[in-house]
């Protein structure tokens, strides 16, 4: 039974409804990019990473999105690109995507980076007609294909200083139709991707020479769906290992610790303990997440 009721959910909320269609991060304060291009090349470092994670994981059928991330940054040049490739499953529905970001600095008179970036996005969305046509038949959700090829766009805009950081970017400009309903209801009621509004911010406390504290926040808006904030902070030590705590209003709390090998590795994890739709008592139902990242050739540094 909790099986069905994923997959119907998966259906409800990503072809019906206006609810977020874009994959999160417990640790999205360590991949910028993922919410805005702007911030592409804006790092201390080059980097590249990779990312898994997994969703109410008591749950047959659950969430589970892999990436793939880079941002590089060219300061002779002032620009910075970036992007990501991931693989994100729930139920039956699945999308594959890829996003490329360009970045244009400008350097302000405290030493800090104001950043203008645009971003071109393709996503594969597919259903597996197979895992539904038992329990839902011929129902018109479904339609005639199984995959449908999307290009979509985004724009950020950021500051970027030693300490401060606050961004505000928005995503699925276009939003291009899946298509996949074959029904009689309106164009105004058909699936498409709906536009993602992100606003950010994080500012990094050195406390005692050795060890900082960076408080963060991130509200993800879509119109006619409810506003997610998700708020925390992170405590390093030397530079070498952290940990954090974090809340998702409405739906998690969020405990994450990480370890930065020679200042070039990064390993972090995050566990999400969800107390809303399902908690940890309706059958193990948190999220996990891994992250490693790889930090090379030093940029020039900002100072606010």
């Amino acid at each position: 039974m909790k099986k069905y009721i994923v997959i119907i959910a998966a259906i409800i909320l990503t072809v019906q409804v206006k609810a977020q269609q874009l994959q999160t991060s417990s640790m999205y304060e360590l991949q910028g990019i993922y919410n805005n291009p702007s911030t592409a090349g804006t790092q201390a470092t080059n980097m590249v990473g990779v990312s898994y994670r997994t969703q109410w994981s008591g749950i047959s059928g659950s969430p589970k999105t892999a990436t793939v991330f880079g941002s590089f940054g060219l300061p002779e040049h002032n620009i910075g690109l970036g992007g990501y490739i991931y693989r994100d499953e729930t139920g039956p529905t699945s999308r594959t995507g890829v996003a490329l970001q360009f970045a244009k600095h400008i350097p302000t008179g405290n030493g800090g980076i104001f950043s203008l970036g645009i971003e071109a996005r393709g996503l594969q969305f597919a259903i597996d007609r197979a895992k539904l046509s038992s329990t839902l038949g011929a129902d018109p959700a479904l339609g005639t294909s199984s995959n449908k090829f999307k290009f979509d766009a985004g724009f950020g805009v950021s500051y970027n200083g030693k300490k401060l950081q606050l961004g505000a970017a928005a995503s699925q400009l276009v939003q291009s139709k899946l298509g996949f309903y074959t029904g009689n209801l309106g164009t105004g009621e058909s699936a498409r991707l709906y536009r993602h509004y992100y606003f950010h911010g994080a500012y990094k406390w050195d406390i005692d020479g050795s060890t900082t504290l960076t408080p963060s926040v991130l509200f993800t808006y879509l119109p006619n769906a409810p506003l997610e904030i998700q708020g925390g902070v992170r405590v390093e030590h030397n530079e070498l290992f952290w940990w954090g705590l974090g809340y998702r209003a409405h739906q998690s709390f969020i405990l994450s610790a990480g370890l930065n090998i020679n200042k070039k590795l990064t390993i972090g994890y995050a566990f999400d303990i969800y107390n809303t739709p399902n908690n940890v008592f309706d059958g193990g139902n948190n999220a996990h997440e891994l992250l490693l990242r790889f930090n090379f050739s030093k940029q020039g540094k900002t100072k606010d």
